[in-house]
């Protein structure tokens, strides 16, 4: 039996739908998973396994074929976990309906036991599902408020993958998640945990970054250790103009396929500021030795 799941690959802060094809035939005893995926994605058939057996379904011990389409396309990471399972369990006839699993982008990695562990990338995956009109969106219960920033898109959180199965045996089972982005973006924009204000003496510089600020120059800040540099820099974003809401779904988008949203997050509100290390534009740095 053939049966079609559908997930999504995340590629710069886009993200692109994969359909993922489930295969069960009696012409064998093997699993192969196709499709060009990298080592996690192959691994992935083990923790499925796991998985499944672990909850008292059973795995196939036929020939199972797993196709991410398009093949032409790198596969990456461990979010292909939970489309697989539902896939595998759809195509043996342990999921009632599976023309249900048409309606809906189902992401996550599986632990041994079941349980469903976050991904990076929710935000653009979300925004992708709305764009190809899906009903909803399954993904783990760290990354639902993220992905419910994206209006017209059911966001169904989910811990384990007994949840998922019993929401295709009755729909009703699982609330979508509501987020009401702007009225959070509105509270949040003005949260800091650091103010400018602050900053006490340091007339010179204090207005040098304000005229930066209101005018929006570049600034460079040289000094000993311990003049402030750091410390003044990294109040500067409390004095610049706040982020649209354009402005922070574009921020917040970068720093979900980088893994950098706190859990349960929802939009960037503030603008980011970065600290590298000073040593980062060494000369003497073995990358700059020729």
């Amino acid at each position: 039996m053939l049966v079609k799941t559908f997930g999504s690959a995340v590629y710069g802060v886009e993200a692109i739908t994969i359909t993922i094809e489930v295969s069960v035939n009696n012409q064998g005893q093997n699993y192969y998973i196709v499709g060009l995926p990298d080592n996690a994605v192959k691994e992935s058939l083990q923790r499925v396994e796991s998985a499944i057996k672990s909850n008292h379904y059973y795995m196939p011990r036929t020939k199972l074929v797993v196709n991410l389409a398009p093949a032409n396309i790198k596969k990456s990471g461990t979010a292909f976990d939970l489309p697989i399972a539902i896939g595998t369990l759809a195509a043996t006839g342990q999921i009632e309906n599976p023309e249900k699993l048409a309606d809906y982008v189902i992401m996550g990695e599986l632990s041994l036991d079941g349980e469903i562990r976050p991904i990076i990338g929710a935000l653009p995956i979300a925004i992708q599902a709305r764009k190809e009109i899906f009903k909803g969106l399954i993904l783990p219960k760290q990354n639902a408020r993220e992905a419910a920033m994206v209006n017209e898109l059911d966001v169904f959180a989910v811990s384990h993958i007994n949840e998922v199965i019993g929401f295709f045996k009755n729909e009703e089972s699982l609330q979508p998640t509501m987020v009401n982005t702007r009225e959070e973006f509105a509270l949040a924009q003005r949260d800091f945990e650091i103010d400018f204000c602050d900053v006490k003496g340091q007339e010179n510089i204090k207005r040098a970054l304000e005229i930066a600020a209101a005018g929006g120059h570049n600034a460079i800040l040289i000094g000993p250790p311990g003049a402030g540099k750091t410390m003044l820099a990294k109040r500067l974003p409390t004095i610049l103009p706040p982020l649209s809401l354009q402005e922070a779904l574009e921020t917040t988008k970068i720093h979900s396929v980088a893994g950098k949203l706190p859990e349960k997050s929802t939009l960037v509100s503030k603008r980011p500021f970065r600290s590298p290390h000073h040593t980062i534009s060494d000369d003497k740095h073995p990358l700059f030795q020729y």
